[in-house]
């Protein structure tokens, strides 16, 4: 095995394509704006015979007269109380600008789903039924899906009827959000049968990603007799298979184990002309390393090499995180290197895999470079949890590097997604 190791390290060298990295920008902190300060006439002194009422506290209003649509969103993303946080969403919404954002809606209902409030996400989409946006079917997909999205498949299927009602045609557009919402859901067993029942009622003639959806449904079922029937039905039907049908048929296969029946599809998409990008080779990848086959690992990276895909993030975050589980921190290091050389941005999966190993083999500098790199990244993906830097001032402390340590605290306090209070040993209670 060590020689395995060996050599899909040198194969990662060898495929790496160096670039050279631009110097680092020094970047200096705006100096805070001065406070206007407005002197006042001190009034003549008073005789007062009554103790004056006590005054109440005036709150600022929350929303700007004229408020403009960034002040808007503004708004909605600092709100902390739900309730508060659906009301205003459903008076800015009169606004068609502000109900045009999507991803804001989305935002928010995932919010709304994390803490359970089910009956706010049915306030906030059922509201959204009232303007005119309902009546175009694209609005009305989102809508299904975003209750798919929340677990609330009954409420998806329910505004998927009525579209009729709200003058809304319903095509394989909205077919596939109610679809989807099943599978989101988690409700497998309800995808078929939508599938089949309701295709037929509407008359509505399934597209690829009707056949794609239902596939997933039985990989997520462990139906893999299903899945290559699905296959055949779609491609029977004149539908022919596209790669992200494939990625999911690979995805699925690869994930339980079953390698032979995921080479057949490989062989079967490469015979109908699809060329694998680098999603099926991760598949493969992630599987095989799984099931500590390093030499067939070792084939896959020979196999990127040759080919006009390259490793992403992903691919390197495998290994990296294959390495570190089984305490090879040199190798894991040499993949993070190679990552690095080919212009690669690791991502907080990358760090908090990475760092606890280092931390075991006892390199406290190490892991405390590897938290300033993830904190000072301008890339919100790349942050890593408080629990991890805790680790690493920990560590520090034990070895008397208090000052590195202090350093690591402010560093990442200053930063406004640290909501976590990290602590010095000996402020911890």
């Amino acid at each position: 095995m060590s020689s395995s190791i060996s050599r899909l390290c040198r194969l990662f060298a060898n495929n790496t394509l160096i670039k050279k990295t631009p110097p680092p920008q020094i970047l200096t902190k705006p100096l805070p704006k001065e406070e206007k300060t407005i002197k006042q006439s001190t009034p003549p002194p008073q005789i007062l015979t009554k103790p004056l009422p006590k005054q109440e506290k005036t709150t600022k209003p929350s929303t700007p007269p004229n408020p403009s649509l960034k002040d808007l969103i503004n708004i909605i993303s600092k709100e902390k109380n739900l309730t508060t946080l659906v009301e205003n969403f459903k008076k800015f919404s009169e606004r068609r600008r502000f109900r045009s954002r999507h991803i804001l809606r989305e935002q928010i209902i995932n919010r709304l789903a994390l803490a359970k409030q089910h009956s706010l996400v049915e306030q906030v989409l059922e509201h959204q039924k009232k303007f005119d946006n309902i009546t175009q079917e694209s609005f009305a997909a989102k809508l299904i899906s975003l209750y798919g999205k929340a677990g609330m498949f009954d409420h998806a299927l329910k505004l998927f009827d009525e579209l009729p009602e709200l003058n809304c045609t319903r095509t394989v557009k909205s077919f596939n959000a109610l679809l989807n919402a099943s599978v989101v859901s988690k409700k497998f067993d309800e995808t078929e049968k939508l599938f089949r029942e309701v295709s037929l009622k509407l008359s509505i003639e399934p597209d690829i990603h009707s056949y794609t959806i239902v596939i997933q449904a039985f990989v997520e079922l462990g139906s893999f007799d299903s899945v290559v029937l699905m296959l055949d039905e779609m491609e029977k039907n004149g539908v022919k298979p596209g790669l992200i049908t494939f990625n999911t048929l690979l995805s699925g296969f690869y994930n339980n184990g079953k390698f032979e029946d995921a080479e057949k599809i490989w062989a079967r998409m490469e015979e109908s002309g699809i060329v694998p990008d680098i999603y099926c080779y991760n598949a493969k990848l992630l599987a095989f390393v799984n099931a500590g086959k390093v030499s067939e690992a070792v084939e896959i990276v020979e196999q990127l090499g040759n080919s006009i895909e390259k490793p992403n993030c992903y691919t390197y975050n495998i290994l990296i995180k294959w390495y570190c589980r089984n305490g090879n921190l040199d190798e894991a290091k040499s993949v993070y290197d190679h990552m690095l050389k080919s212009d690669l941005v690791p991502d907080w999966y990358t760090f908090e895999a990475l760092i606890p190993c280092v931390c075991e083999k006892g390199d406290f500098d190490l892991a405390l470079k590897l938290c300033e790199e993830s904190i000072s990244s301008k890339s919100s993906n790349c942050h890593i949890s408080a629990y991890i830097v805790q680790v690493v001032v920990d560590g520090l402390v034990k070895e008397s590097k208090v000052g590195k340590a202090k350093g690591l605290v402010e560093t990442a306090l200053s930063k406004t997604y640290f909501r976590s209070n990290l602590k010095m040993p000996q402020e911890k209670e």
